[in-house]
């Protein structure tokens, strides 16, 4: 299986719908905001270091701000 996620507007993303689905994909439809929630996860995920912190100097760091 595979996934792709196009960002159109409203008239091509209907073409492109009726297209997959003609073709046998299964299409799910994306609010705003779970595009943005979901944008935000991969951000995350590559910007993850594996490295931990203790609580301390989490806290140090946001009373600097």
């Amino acid at each position: 299986m595979s996934i792709i996620m196009i960002e159109a507007d409203a008239q091509s993303s209907k073409i492109l719908s009726s297209l997959a689905k003609r073709l046998g994909g299964k299409v799910v439809g994306l609010t705003r905001q779970q595009y943005e929630d979901f944008l935000l996860g991969e951000l995350m995920e590559k910007s993850k270091t594996k490295r931990t912190v203790s609580r301390a100097s989490v806290m140090k760091e946001l009373r600097k701000k």
